[in-house]
């Protein structure tokens, strides 16, 4: 993890969002290097200004924060992480930005706390996915939910390959070794790579590479759409192990 300080990009369409979470990050030694009311502000900002994380609203005029998220990843994978911010933490267009290779999401009252731990953590690679809204989120929108067809066609947004939610196993699934199956299941339950060290008794250097052959295996972008492919391939169960 770098030294240099963070650098965040703060994208609503409420002023007093902006305003509020500028101020939060500012009095903890975070850069809020712009602020963007609308979509294409916020696409613009972050070409201008190459940030580390956006903080993103999801429902924005001109362009949405779904879109805007997946012109942000096309022009630079990877970089910056994204965090999506709502009101509902079930909206469907939650679920497709977090396909489309955002990092996770809050909801717009969380606790300046939270807030400030969320941007620092995203920047290290972590998710910010509790495996209670994955499993409420998947169960929605995945098969048999109420969005499967909309939902499902966009598990691997931004990234050729073959689709996740087409079959009962994802076609990559077996590519995995069991070392790999049994990380792939403890990241659907939210554990962190401190956490998932700790448990399969491995250093922190393994367990990162255990995770990034997965996602390389699996061809997705990061490890929310890891967790996704875990519920929806039935690695996991989203009512239950």
């Amino acid at each position: 993890m770098t030294d240099d300080p963070l650098r965040v990009v703060v994208a609503d369409d409420q002023i007093l969002v902006r305003t509020g979470f500028r101020m939060i990050l500012t009095a903890h030694g975070i850069d809020v290097v712009a602020e963007a009311g609308d979509g294409e502000e916020a696409v613009e900002a972050v070409r201008r200004t190459r940030p580390d994380v956006v903080l993103m609203d999801i429902r924005m005029p001109r362009l949405d924060g779904l879109e805007a998220t997946r012109r942000i990843l096309a022009g630079a994978p990877g970089e910056p992480r994204v965090i999506i911010l709502t009101t509902f933490d079930l909206d469907q267009l939650v679920y497709d930005a977090l396909a489309a290779g955002a990092g996770g999401f809050l909801l717009k009252d969380v606790t300046p706390e939270h807030l400030v731990a969320a941007v620092r953590l995203i920047r290290t690679g972590d998710a910010l996915l509790s495996p209670a809204i994955t499993r409420r989120l998947v169960e929605r929108h995945g098969p048999g939910g109420h969005g499967d067809r909309a939902g499902g066609a966009h598990l691997e947004a931004g990234r050729p390959g073959p689709a996740a939610g087409t079959g009962d196993r994802h076609p990559d699934l077996s590519a995995l070794t069991p070392r790999e199956l049994e990380v792939l299941g403890l990241l659907a339950q939210g554990l962190s790579n401190t956490e998932l060290a700790a448990r399969l008794h491995l250093s922190e250097t393994t367990v990162k590479t255990h995770v990034s052959r997965i996602l390389a295996k699996l061809r997705l972008r990061d490890r929310v759409q890891a967790v996704i492919v875990a519920y929806r391939t039935g690695l996991v169960s989203p009512t239950g192990r």
